[in-house]
């Protein structure tokens, strides 16, 4: 099974979208709000270079953004 986090706000609404797409998918996720986690948030910076969400760490690989179709290649969704 793959190690899926995602770096999100309350707020967001491409992060809602992106939750949503992965439980229709039956993909367990591991979710981290960076309002309320700076300690995330630092690390989700240093790992994507940015301070946008949603964040997506893969397996280790990071995709910024509800990049559908990227995310659905990392995880064998057709």
């Amino acid at each position: 099974m793959p190690k899926v986090r995602i770096f999100t706000t309350l707020f967001c609404p491409y992060c809602y979208s992106l939750k949503e797409f992965l439980k229709e998918n039956k993909i367990e996720f591991e979710e981290i709000d960076v309002l309320e986690d700076e300690k995330a948030r630092q690390e989700m910076i240093e790992k994507s270079g940015q301070m946008g969400v949603p964040v997506v760490e893969i397996n280790g690989e990071i995709v910024i953004g509800f990049d559908k179709e990227k995310i659905s290649k990392l995880l064998n969704i057709q």
